[in-house]
C-alpha cells in the first residue's frame, strides 16, 4: 500500500468514525418543526402528531412553531434562514412548495434549491363532486356536457391556484373540455355555493367532502388519486376517465439545504417509523391524508416530478408572479 493510499484510507475511515459519533449525539437539544398554518389547522395538527412521534424516535421534544401568513412564504422564508444543523424543519404544503413560488414575487426561495426533502408524510387526493340535481351521473359524462356547452358547465374550487383549482384546469386540459372555472375564499363558501345550485361541480381535497357524498348531499363523480384507497372504495378513479388525471395535496418534512446527510437519513427513518405508526395513521386518515413512507431519493423524486406537474398547468394557465 503506498504512502497516499494509507493517509487517504486513514482520512476516510477518521471521516466515517466522526459520522458516526456525530449521528450518535444528534439530537442533543429540542428540535423546531416550522408550520404554516395557524394552531388548530389540518396541517397544525397533523405536524403535531408527526413531531410527537419523531420526537419519542429520537429522543428529543420536537415543537411546533406556527408561522402564517403570506401563503406560506413567512414559514419558507424562515425555514431557509435557520441553520442547516438538523434542529429546524418545516411540515410543507404541496401548494406552498410547488405553487407559491411561480406565482408570487415575494417567494424568493426554490424548493429543490434552497432545501432538502426529509421524506413525505402524506398525500390527499383531490375529489370530483357535483350537486345531486347535476344531470351528469360521472364524470365522463360531465366532461361530454361541457364539450357540447362550452364554459356552460361551471366547476368550484376553495381558491384561486390551490391545488384544487389546478386540479380543475388539469382536468380541462386533458379531457379537452371549456369548464367555467368559479375559485372561492374558502372552502365552507365553495361547497355551500355547490350544495346550493349555484355552481353544478365542486373540487377539493377528500377530508371536507367525503362525509356530504356519503350523506347524499354531494355527488361523489371521481377522486384524482393513482389507486383505490381505503375508505374511498367504491368512487371512481378521474384517470380511469382521463388518463393521467392524478392530483394530490401533500405534506412533506423538510429542512434547510446543507443539512448533514447522516441527519436526513437519521429524520428520515424516525419519519417512517413515526407515520406507520397505527394511531398516527388513524388519525392522517381522520384528516383525509395518507401515509407515504419512502427514502431520501424518493421524497426528491416526488418533489420534482409534482413541481414539473404544477408548473406545466401554471405555464398553460398563463399566470405570472404577481
Amino acid at each position: 500500500m503506498t504512502t497516499k493510499l494509507r493517509q487517504f484510507t486513514a482520512l476516510a475511515a477518521a471521516a466515517l468514525l466522526a459520522s458516526a459519533v456525530l449521528a450518535q449525539e444528534y439530537p442533543n437539544k429540542p428540535i423546531r418543526i416550522i408550520v404554516s398554518s395557524p394552531a388548530g389547522s389540518a396541517p397544525d395538527i397533523i405536524a403535531r402528531v408527526v413531531a410527537d412521534a419523531i420526537g419519542k424516535g429520537l429522543g428529543a421534544a420536537a415543537i411546533v412553531d406556527n408561522k402564517p401568513g403570506a401563503g406560506g412564504i413567512i414559514a419558507m422564508t424562515a425555514l431557509k434562514t435557520s441553520a442547516s444543523d438538523g434542529y429546524t424543519l418545516s411540515l410543507v404544503q404541496a401548494a406552498v412548495a410547488t405553487v407559491t413560488p411561480l406565482t408570487y414575487k415575494a417567494a424568493n426561495y426554490d424548493i429543490e434549491k434552497d432545501f432538502e426533502p426529509v421524506g413525505i408524510v402524506g398525500v390527499t387526493p383531490m375529489m370530483f363532486t357535483a350537486n345531486p340535481r347535476f344531470p351528469a351521473k360521472t364524470l365522463k359524462e360531465a366532461i361530454d356536457m361541457a364539450k357540447a356547452k362550452p364554459d356552460e358547465v361551471s366547476i368550484g374550487n376553495p381558491t384561486r391556484t390551490s391545488i384544487p383549482h389546478l386540479a380543475n384546469e388539469l382536468l380541462a386540459a386533458k379531457a379537452g373540455a371549456q369548464l367555467k372555472q368559479i375559485p372561492f375564499s374558502s372552502t365552507p363558501q365553495g361547497i355551500q355555493a355547490t350544495l346550493a345550485g349555484d355552481i353544478q361541480m365542486y373540487t377539493d381535497g377528500i377530508a371536507p367532502l367525503i362525509a356530504l357524498t356519503r350523506n347524499g348531499k354531494l355527488k361523489p363523480l371521481a377522486v384524482a388519486a393513482d389507486v383505490v384507497l381505503p375508505g374511498l372504495e367504491g368512487i371512481p378513479l378521474a384517470k380511469d376517465t382521463v388518463p393521467g388525471l392524478v392530483v394530490y395535496g401533500w405534506f412533506m418534512m423538510a429542512m434547510p439545504k446543507g443539512t448533514p446527510a447522516y441527519i436526513l437519513q437519521k429524520v428520515n427513518t424516525e419519519l417512517n417509523h413515526a407515520i406507520r405508526r397505527p394511531e398516527v395513521v388513524a388519525r392522517m386518515r381522520e384528516l383525509g391524508t395518507y401515509p407515504l413512507p419512502g427514502s431520501l431519493l424518493s421524497a426528491q423524486r416526488f418533489v420534482r416530478s409534482e413541481k414539473t406537474l404544477f408548473a406545466n398547468v401554471i405555464k398553460q394557465m398563463g399566470l405570472q408572479p404577481e
